[in-house]
């Protein structure tokens, strides 16, 4: 446990910019927009760590993005990720630079790294949190995330340790403006990397193959429950979201049926979406699916249960059978397109 008195050196907000064959990852500019929240609230200022092998020149994007510092670490050895790398230099430079908050993307590579550098740095952290925020008595991240299977949001603070770290899924918070007029300070971090700090050694990396686009980059998403899965509703669906320029999403019963991939799942176990259409089609609307969609900016509930939850986050609300509801809807956009 820290003394109150060594909690008074931490200042400022970390957040850990993703980067891949050198382009930042999206979840980093939509924690750049949070962290520049969390800053202004604790009149402190936002700072953003970025390691890879070239990667200096990305340091004036994260500016851009609500970056007020950028502390950069290239070598030849960090091109690839390596967990064992990364959080040694990331740990370093927070021992040294005492941050009061950390935050990182919940994605393949941050749920990686994340419990690495919190058990180095004796601290905490929250996990897929929902919600970021700051006490205003307390002057402290309160963290909000599903628990209990989503049944419950906890309120999550951590008020003895520093830095407090919280994960946030991609699709939790909107990417900010740019505002290429921004200014920053870049510091060029002293990489430090011995023969004993490498133990893995990366021979080869590839690329899965994707089909379609990123769901959480949708405009426009179709989503599939139980039901309204039988093989014409289905199909009903198919056919609108290719009508509408708009992609398939659906539930985990959906995923288990081998009906959608994983990877358009939509939920507190798959992804949070943020279209300015979500349809969603035969979900009943329970909490592990509506925390994915929370963000979405208009949706339209087909359900035939007319006290169904769905409804509850609707725009509007279609009571009724879902395949008889999604063929007219199919026949009344060919009409209006005249297809």
């Amino acid at each position: 446990m820290a003394d109150k008195a060594d909690l008074t050196k931490y200042k400022g907000v970390w957040v850990f910019a993703e980067q891949q064959d050198g382009k930042l990852a999206k979840i980093s500019l939509e924690l750049l927009g949070k962290a520049r929240d969390l800053a202004d609230k604790l009149g402190e200022k936002v700072t953003s760590v970025i390691l890879g092998a070239s990667v200096k020149p990305l340091a004036d994007d994260l500016i851009a993005y609500g970056a007020d510092r950028v502390l950069v670490a290239e070598h030849p050895e960090l091109a690839e990720y390596r967990t064992e790398l990364y959080t040694k230099i990331i740990c370093e430079e927070a021992q040294k630079d005492k941050p009061e908050i950390l935050i990182i993307g919940a994605s393949p590579i941050g749920r990686d790294l994340t419990p690495r550098v919190s058990f180095r740095l004796h601290t905490g952290c929250t996990a897929d949190c929902t919600e970021l925020d700051i006490d205003p008595e307390e002057k402290i991240l309160v963290s909000t995330r599903p628990a209990f299977g989503g049944n419950v949001m906890a309120t999550i603070i951590c008020p003895e340790h520093r830095p407090q770290m919280s994960t946030v899924r991609p699709g939790v918070f909107a990417v900010p403006a740019k505002d290429p007029a921004r200014k920053g300070e870049v510091v060029t971090v002293d990489v430090n990397i011995e023969s004993s700090d490498i133990n893995v050694t990366v021979l080869s990396s590839s690329k899965s193959k994707k089909h379609g686009a990123n769901i959480q980059d949708a405009v426009k998403i179709v989503s599939v429950g139980l039901g309204a899965s039988d093989s014409t509703s289905f199909a009903a669906i198919q056919e609108i979201a290719r009508l509408i320029d708009g992609e398939v999403g659906g539930t985990r019963p959906c995923v288990e049926k081998v009906l959608i991939e994983h990877g358009v799942q939509i939920g507190q176990t798959g992804k949070n979406v943020r279209p300015e259409l979500y349809m969603a089609c035969g979900i009943s609307g329970a909490v592990q699916h509506t925390t994915g969609i929370a963000n979405a900016k208009y949706v339209v509930a087909i359900n035939k249960d007319p006290n169904a939850e769905i409804f509850k986050f609707a725009n509007v609300g279609i009571a009724g059978d879902a395949k008889q509801i999604l063929t007219a809807i199919v026949k009344a956009i060919k009409a209006v397109k005249q297809e």
